[in-house]
């Protein structure tokens, strides 16, 4: 069974490319456009790893992850932060929100994979 990723990521070119990379590395995708989108995939399907985007229209990462983690459901889905912003100040401030992980835009391919596989183990590339 294919390992079910939720991500949420409101740039359009940024999701294709990401939806691309999981989908070869053996992942099923559910994408959302926002946290609201986000939040609403996760009650109807309790993904194994979510990627979120932490700056989105509508409702942000931050945002999110709070309604996230206020689910029973949702205590032990690791939850992966996207941002571009490289500060060791925002990697805290997303781990504090309740983000298990944290990765820095532009991604590289390599550090992308090997961060999700720290909680998804079965994620890797052929």
């Amino acid at each position: 069974m294919k390992p079910l990723i939720l991500l949420a990521e409101d740039n359009p070119e940024s999701r294709y490319l990401f939806c691309f990379i999981l989908a070869k590395a053996g992942c099923e995708v559910l994408q959302a456009k926002n946290g609201r989108e986000a939040l609403e995939q996760a009650k109807t399907s309790v993904p194994d790893l979510i990627i979120m985007d932490i700056q989105m229209p509508e409702m942000d990462g931050y945002e999110a992850v709070g309604h996230l983690r206020q689910d029973p459901r949702m205590e032990k889905v690791p939850i992966v932060g996207l941002s571009a912003f490289a500060m060791a100040t925002d990697r805290e401030k997303a781990m504090k929100q309740g983000f298990n992980g944290y990765i820095e835009k532009p991604i590289e391919l390599d550090t992308f994979v090997k961060e999700l596989s720290i909680y998804l183990p079965a994620i890797s590339l052929p």
